[in-house]
């Protein structure tokens, strides 16, 4: 019979087409935290969608109801599905006889006797007695035909599991569809034999298909797509046979001859075994798994099933993206919606698009050393992230307008931002139409008659104080500060007022030092990329040589000095250049940091220092100190860290309101932790 080759189409799988693109704030943030803490951004970004997102089951999440999966299958089902059906089959065939011999008067009591006494001695082998039943004289039309199901359900058995669906299609069939099924084996085993030779072609193919394509309803295209379909199957029966034990594998291979009351499907089917595994070498042919349960399993079932567990097995490799050049494009989202359902697919494809969105949107790139990095613009995001959130933590304790209308008064920074209520900034005319504009197309309306503003339309153009600042941020990079669990918030913090400067305040001038054992000017890519410092030593000393030489570069700016430590100085630069370290702390080395400390009163600096910990000592040193040179000390909690830093340099740059008088209340933002040294 011929057919016409039909096109394939598959299921749309992308989850909602009209969906909005992948939101990739929370990556980024995620992300940067990690890198923050000292992973690569290959690993940070790998590591995120191990965890997903909020809303997002991550590859963990689908690894975990994989390996469910595959536990509840093994755990439900035996292998002993088929013996069991032909068990019955001759109970209930051999229970029919023995009634049709008490009920049948005119049969002679010998033959009677005899028959009874065959049906009696029949061995307790299931394949034994079906065997020995070949040349039985049924009485009973009911017991011959049970027994003729026998013949048929071994035949589809055997059939199913190479050729999934046979079992079902094959009921009732008459000996037409078997001459037609052992035709369409021995065509395929000799398609099979000139492709191990090298002598097939597309043509001997296509009329294989053309004849026998009614067999093969997943519409294979080619020699090699019917290969790989077959010899899956082929490798699943062999591993559900691994599986069985010795007896179990004895009763079947005895039972196989009776498969349709004819050796020719053995043969066949043993040839095109033969086949496949030199054809697909490669395929697993060898392993075996344990069922338990109480499900028994036929052959073609039990087949699927354990094509199930290859898939389930390829996909939990595919999720652990644990192989070399793994990549989330690996996923084979149709065995994950065959296995798991649709939904779980859907989440993997947003992980797909999620990882291709970082690699696409220049917040991730591969540098001259082949390591992924965070770009410029992954930083600019990730500091406004961390920028909001300090916005955020302000304005619980101090008022909303503090940190968007630092410098309200002055001098056009080139920036703009949303209206809010109580702002008196110009408004930035251009963007505000630009807005109106895009909001009314995206709504599917049209400016020909007009155009409507509200107010979520309006920007306006932000101003910053006259008044120049030279900000020296001093972060301690001692080996303390990642112990005792302070090294991210102290990277998020200054990457939080670096952002704020560069877009908020441009005619200020920032310089990161941090200061371990020595001290060193950082970018700030470089102090967010640090790995922790495990070296002994709290250099002060060093850190303000770099903070004065720096305020001396800008003598019309205002100083502002900001230090943020969790111990005493232990080190400090001999006149030599070389470090000296000496715990508990020498005099020498703090007599070092109090005069660096008094130079950068000389030049004018507002000092706050910004405590971590409740060492005593450490506390009684600072307190001293920021009195010194009458200046502020808080001892914020570390995810108030960002708030008290930011607001440190937001009230020391407003001079117009007196010295740090701009921030009123600066004092009670940390429940009342952050208070005044000096004669006030």
């Amino acid at each position: 019979m011929s057919r016409t080759r039909a096109s394939r189409f598959k299921r749309y799988e992308g989850g909602d087409p009209l969906a909005p693109p992948v939101d990739l704030a929370e990556a980024l943030d995620a992300i940067g935290e990690d890198v923050m803490a000292g992973y690569s951004p290959e690993r940070a970004m790998r590591e995120f969608l191990r965890r997903g997102g909020k809303d997002q089951s991550g590859l963990d999440d689908l690894a975990r109801r994989v390996a469910e999966r595959r536990r509840e299958l093994l755990q439900r089902h035996n292998l002993d599905g088929t013996l069991q059906e032909v068990r019955e089959l001759l109970d209930h065939a051999l229970l029919e006889e023995r009634k049709q011999l008490a009920r049948d008067v005119t049969m002679d009591d010998g033959d009677r006797a005899f028959r009874e006494m065959q049906l009696e001695n029949l061995p307790a082998s299931t394949a034994a007695a079906v065997s020995e039943l070949t040349s039985y004289d049924w009485s009973s039309r009911e017991a011959r035909e049970d027994y003729e199901k026998i013949k048929d359900l071994l035949g589809r058995e055997m059939l199913d599991q190479r050729f999934a669906g046979m079992k079902d299609a094959l009921q009732n069939a008459t000996d037409e569809d078997r001459a037609a099924i052992n035709e369409m084996l021995q065509d395929l085993n000799t398609l099979l034999d000139q492709h191990r030779r090298g002598e097939g072609s597309q043509e001997d193919f296509d009329a294989f298909m053309d004849k026998h394509g009614d067999f093969f309803p997943e519409n294979p295209q080619n020699i090699d797509e019917l290969l790989d379909s077959l010899a899956q199957r082929a490798a699943a029966a062999q591993r559900m046979r691994n599986s069985m034990t010795q007896e179990q594998r004895d009763e079947l291979d005895a039972l196989a001859a009776q498969a349709f009351g004819s050796p020719e499907l053995m043969e066949s089917l043993s040839q095109l075994d033969g086949n496949l595994q030199a054809l697909r070498p490669g395929e697993d042919w060898g392993g075996s798994e344990r069922m338990d349960g109480d499900e028994g399993l036929g052959l073609g079932d039990g087949t699927g099933v354990f094509q199930d567990l290859a898939d389930l097995d390829e996909l939990s490799e595919q999720l652990s993206q644990s192989y070399g050049g793994a990549r989330m494009d690996d996923l084979d989202l149709d065995k994950l919606a065959r296995q798991l359902g649709d939904e779980a697919a859907v989440d993997a494809r947003t992980l797909q698009q999620l990882e291709q969105a970082l690699r696409d949107s220049g917040t991730i790139k591969r540098g001259t050393d082949g390591q992924l990095r965070l770009t410029p613009k992954a930083m600019r995001q990730l500091g406004k992230a961390l920028l909001r959130d300090v916005a955020d933590r302000m304005s619980g304790r101090q008022g909303q307008r503090d940190l968007r209308r630092a410098g309200a008064a002055g001098e056009r920074s080139g920036a703009t931002r949303e209206w809010a209520f109580g702002d008196t900034e110009p408004w930035d005319v251009t963007r505000t139409m630009t807005n109106a504009i895009v909001r009314t197309v995206s709504e599917g309306g049209s400016t020909a008659g007009g155009l409507r503003l509200t107010i979520e339309d309006v920007e306006v153009q932000e101003t910053e104080a006259r008044t120049q600042a030279a900000v020296a941020l001093l972060v301690d990079t001692s080996f303390s500060m990642a112990m005792d669990g302070r090294w991210v918030p102290m990277k998020r913090t200054a990457l939080a007022l670096h952002t704020l400067i560069r877009s908020r305040f441009r005619g200020d001038d920032l310089q990161l030092i941090g200061f371990g054992r020595h001290a060193e000017v950082m970018e700030i890519d470089q102090l967010t990329g640090l790995d922790a410092m495990w070296d002994k030593g709290t250099n002060l000393h060093h850190a303000l040589l770099l903070a004065n030489r720096h305020f001396r570069k800008h003598p019309n700016a205002q100083p502002v000095l900001l230090i943020v430590t969790d111990g005493e100085p232990t080190s400090h630069l001999e006149p030599d250049g070389e470090v000296y370290f000496s715990y508990p702390p020498h005099p020498l080395t703090v007599a070092y940091a109090v005069r660096e400390l008094d130079n950068s009163m000389r030049l004018g600096a507002r000092t706050t220092f910004f405590r971590l910990g409740e060492d005593p000592g450490l506390a009684r040193f600072i307190d001293s100190m920021a009195k010194r040179v009458d200046g502020l000390v808080v001892a914020p909690e570390l995810d108030d860290l960002g708030a008290a830093v930011i607001g440190s340099y937001l009230g020391s740059r407003r001079n117009d309101a007196g010295r740090f008088g701009g921030y009123g209340g600066f004092g009670e933002m940390f429940g009342g932790r952050g208070f005044w040294v000096g004669d006030d």
